[in-house]
């Protein structure tokens, strides 16, 4: 299986101490997925398309997926 890079939009929360929460993810056809909760937050590369930056593991509509952060994108 093929995997490639596509960059959404993301809605996110920053607190007082400047960490960054995703809350929704808005994808390319306009459709908004709402974050039901985010696992972890780590600093890591991406082994599959490359880059590297905040990995968060998230779980939408109960399926965990993986969000990168990776600077300003």
């Amino acid at each position: 299986m093929a995997f490639r890079k596509t960059y959404v939009e993301v809605t996110a929360r920053i607190d007082v101490d400047g960490r960054l929460t995703p809350l929704e993810i808005v994808w390319r056809d306009g459709r908004i997925f709402a974050i039901d909760r985010v696992h972890e937050a780590i600093r890591r590369a991406s082994q599959r398309v490359g880059g590297t930056g905040i990995r968060y593991l998230v779980s939408v509509n109960g399926r965990e997926k993986y969000l990168f952060y990776e600077g300003p994108r």
